[in-house]
């Protein structure tokens, strides 16, 4: 079988390197990927193994593990020893530390409770048109709400959704806290990745009086605009944030 293996894996590199086109283990990772996209595979469900992947897909079991490490790479597969491996849930662990940059100067990083202030649907601005591709004609759903670390609020935030993407959600009776578990439950859209932008903006008269600090006191303003499995925008959201205490922080590898 190890033989065989290393045949299947010398073969398919020369191919790959003779037609000019992606390395085999990337198209495995975006056939692999389309089952997640089409529900084939959903949170929290067991893989087959790698040898039965590999089986399907006619390919060896070492190109089928590299697509499998760079999907887990990418938080979107947990490895569990002994067990095989799982569809990652969006759970609040994993989103704190992928999604959620703001942590406190002292102490270690929590993911904060929230409270909605309003939702509902409306015609989309230029700027969110631009941000999510929509066009003139259709509608977005806003979240407004604010979020708190220990009972103090730290920042308050506004969630742009594309309504066709998000059918019944004015149906909703409770909008929960992790909002991309309930994204990847309800609508089956998972969140792949996410572009951040920062900016220091100074407190609106309404942002102060929400937030519990005065008007004009420097905020940091995080946009951003989350992408699902297909690379395509589901979501802009901005939030002003206080950071007398807390501070962005980010890993660079």
């Amino acid at each position: 079988m190890e033989k065989k293996n290393q045949v299947l894996e010398a073969a398919e590199s020369a191919s790959g390197e003779a037609i000019g086109f992606k390395p085999l283990y990337a198209q495995v990772r975006e056939r692999l990927m389309r089952r997640l996209v089409e529900g084939d595979w959903s949170p929290g469900m067991l893989l087959p193994s790698e040898m039965e992947l590999a089986r399907q897909l006619n390919v060896s079991q070492g190109t089928v593990r590299k697509a499998l490490d760079s999907m887990t790479a990418d938080n979107l597969l947990l490895r569990r020893q002994g067990r095989g491996t799982y569809v990652a849930e969006p759970e609040e662990s994993r989103i704190m530390f992928q999604f959620f940059r703001l942590s406190p100067d002292q102490g270690s990083p929590n993911f904060p409770d929230s409270q909605v202030l309003s939702t509902g649907s409306a015609k989309p601005t230029k700027t969110e048109k631009e941000a999510l591709g929509l066009k003139s004609t259709d509608e977005v759903i806003r979240i407004e709400r604010i979020r708190s670390l220990s009972g103090q609020p730290l920042l308050i935030e506004t969630i742009t959704l594309p309504s066709n993407r998000f059918p019944d959600f004015d149906h909703l009776t409770v909008i929960p806290n992790n909002v991309y578990r309930l994204y990847s439950e309800r609508w089956g859209i998972t969140i792949g990745s996410a572009e951040e932008r920062l900016k220091a903006i100074a407190a609106s008269a309404r942002d102060a009086t929400k937030l519990g600090c005065e008007k004009g006191e420097p905020l940091l303003l995080i946009s951003r605009i989350a992408r699902d499995l297909e690379n395509r925008p589901v979501e802009l959201r901005w939030s002003r944030c206080i950071t007398r205490d807390i501070h962005y922080a980010v890993n660079l590898r």
